[in-house]
């Protein structure tokens, strides 16, 4: 069963999403938070799995309660849910630590199939969030539309385990190889794809349909 939180500042949002999870036989919503207090201090108590976050929400918006829950051991899986107008909070919500980034109007079966992605330990972005990530050029990095080389087949192996949450040792025992030559592979990925980090790799996965 995995136990979801809702933070929202809105009743009705809360009360229409927790009506249709609570129908899911694999999903139990054990609580809900009207603002990023709320939901640092419900995380606190109830330990949820997977947190449902709006970005907007008075007393600490969904980013300060994304660096709040970055600083606690062990903190839920994070989902941002939240509208399409957040889209320029898309890097800093991924860079705070959520797993996820969707928004209102995703078809409510997505939703369940995203919530279980999530906290499987994929990295699952909406299209317009992935766009948003990937349009402009990171810091001294290039955009990454295509590889600046091409990805051999095992680095595109190692990307597709990136996007699916698996670390180094994860990957070399999936794939039967040192953990040594898995570090090597991700360097070339991040170096072919012009990214920064694993983050921006996974994005690149998704985007693409990697993942």
């Amino acid at each position: 069963m995995i136990r979801v939180l809702i933070a929202d500042d809105h009743p009705v949002v809360r009360q229409g999403l927790r009506t249709f999870l609570d129908l899911q036989d694999d999903l139990e919503v054990v609580g809900e938070a009207s603002d990023g207090a709320e939901a640092v201090a419900l995380v606190e108590s109830l330990s949820p799995d997977v947190l449902l976050l709006d970005l907007k929400m008075p007393v600490l918006d969904g980013i300060g309660t994304l660096l709040r829950l970055s600083e606690r051991e062990p903190s839920p899986r994070v989902l941002v849910l939240t509208s399409f107008s957040d889209r320029q909070d898309v890097v800093p919500a991924m860079r705070a630590g959520a797993a996820g980034f969707l928004y209102k109007d995703v078809e409510p079966g997505a939703l369940v199939r995203a919530i279980r992605a999530v906290h499987g330990g994929q990295v699952l972005l909406a299209p317009e969030a992935a766009e948003a990530v990937l349009a402009g050029p990171a810091q001294g990095a290039a955009t990454p539309g295509a590889p600046v080389a091409p990805l051999t087949d095992r680095e595109r192996e190692v990307l597709t385990l990136i996007a699916s949450g698996r670390s180094n040792r994860e990957i070399a025992r999936d794939l039967a190889v040192a953990e040594k030559t898995v570090k090597t592979h991700v360097s070339n990925v991040l170096m072919k794809l012009g990214v920064q980090d694993r983050t921006q790799a996974a994005l690149y996965a998704v985007r693409h349909g990697l993942a």
